[in-house]
């Protein structure tokens, strides 16, 4: 990709340890050519335990903002001046723009995941959801889920009870429903499910990790959808099974794309098309290949 850098040339950057497989900065590289704006994105390594140093630097090498991946995102939240409602809620960050000094952070996962059901015409409202996971991706998942995609109740199955468990103490109202990850539990939560979603890392490339048992599947009605945060492979072997059997899939391509969406217009303040980034990201990303 060629870059025209100039003395007024904004920066920003993703941190991570490691992060050198982010695919951030094409994304973002490729909007910023696309939307003609003044910045450069680059790819940062920062160190476990190195956040706060790393704050510093960047406020004093003139960054206008940064994302974080792991394993920044729960350390940036005690160090920012400002939270948004999203990053409070999840505990952690995973942007954060710096404007005459101070920290905004922002958490813009949740709504990247609703902005590509939304686009995938995938619906949410009033729907009973199966969330596999309680992890990281869970955790912005599952309240957005209930929050601003208004479903009927969440099911958090996750092999460790107790910390599926906690992620649902967090709704006051009671739609998060902590469950286990046995073949048993997933199959009778699968014949209530509107909508399946993997936040694990089963299946994802570059892991061992993969479903034991992906026949609880077979339980959902057929107009069940089933999405998958990860996006590399293009079809895991959950949205394989699923697409074989007539069901509507998504990957987590969509999600990736829309929270840098979001992202790049909390660093510029510029509101973007992101239905007009979508297919030029997916290009870049598939030239990338």
């Amino acid at each position: 990709m060629e870059v025209q850098l100039k003395n007024t040339t904004g920066k920003l950057c993703v941190i991570g340890d490691p992060v050198g497989h982010s695919k951030s900065p094409l994304i973002q590289n490729t909007m910023l050519r696309a939307l003609g704006l003044d910045y450069i994105y680059l790819c940062q390594h920062v160190p476990r335990g190195k956040t706060a140093e790393w704050l510093r630097c960047a406020s004093f090498c003139g960054y206008a903002g940064f994302n974080a991946t792991m394993p920044h995102k729960e350390a940036l939240v005690s160090l920012m001046d400002h939270l948004d409602e999203d990053a409070a809620m999840y505990g952690a960050v995973n942007t954060v723009a710096i404007r005459e000094g101070s920290y905004y952070g922002y958490n813009t996962d949740g709504r990247g995941f609703l902005a590509s059901l939304h686009q995938a015409e995938i619906e949410t409202e009033g729907k009973r959801v199966l969330l596999l996971g309680a992890g990281g991706a869970a955790k912005a998942v599952a309240p957005k889920l209930v929050q601003a995609g208004k479903a009927q109740r969440v099911f958090v199955a996750n092999r460790t009870r107790e910390k599926a468990a906690a992620l649902c103490a967090q709704d006051e109202e009671g739609q998060l429903t902590p469950a286990g990850f046995d073949r048993d539990t997933l199959c009778r939560l699968a014949e209530q499910a509107d909508l399946v979603v993997n936040c694990t890392n089963l299946g994802m490339d570059g892991t061992n990790s993969q479903f034991e048992d992906l026949s609880f599947l077979d339980n959902l009605r057929p107009e069940a959808a089933v999405c998958d945060v990860i996006y590399s492979p293009d079809e895991t072997l959950l949205l394989q099974k699923a697409r074989l059997s007539g069901h509507r899939t998504l990957n987590g391509l969509g999600m990736l794309v829309w929270q840098a969406i979001f992202a790049l217009e909390h660093f510029t303040g510029e509101k973007i098309d992101g239905n007009a980034m979508l297919p030029l990201v997916r290009q870049a990303l598939k030239n990338a290949l």
